[in-house]
């Protein structure tokens, strides 16, 4: 699992928070694309589209390259395993507190039990 920084893994969720931006990084797990491409499923300007694009480079989510004219986006995952990790890895701590809590109400309630 790759290492994120605290800054990164913020700006990361927060470029998550938008459901276009979700929506934009569906659409780039499918394939690359270009801006125009990107924004035809959206009631938005290429310039609102450009924007949400904009806060997805800045959290290393995508990539533009240079194809000719083109600039097409591309998803970039590394940013999004970390994320993913990072969740995965607070998840275990509470699945984790949960068991020790399960096993400390069956042993509270063996002993009411016990004292009936």
């Amino acid at each position: 699992m790759a290492v994120i920084e605290t800054d990164e893994l913020s700006l990361v969720f927060s470029a998550l928070a938008d459901p276009t931006r979700r929506a934009i990084l569906e659409r780039l797990a499918r394939g690359n694309a270009t801006v125009n491409q990107l924004a035809e499923p959206f009631a938005m300007t290429q310039q609102a589209v450009s924007k949400h694009l904009k806060v997805l480079e800045k959290a290393r989510l995508i990539s533009r390259m240079r194809q000719a004219q083109a600039r097409p986006c591309a998803l970039d995952t590394v940013r999004l395993d970390a994320a993913a990790g990072w969740i995965a890895e607070h998840r275990q701590v509470w699945a984790d507190r949960y068991d020790r809590l399960d096993e400390h109400l069956a042993v509270l309630r063996r002993r009411g039990q016990t004292h009936e």
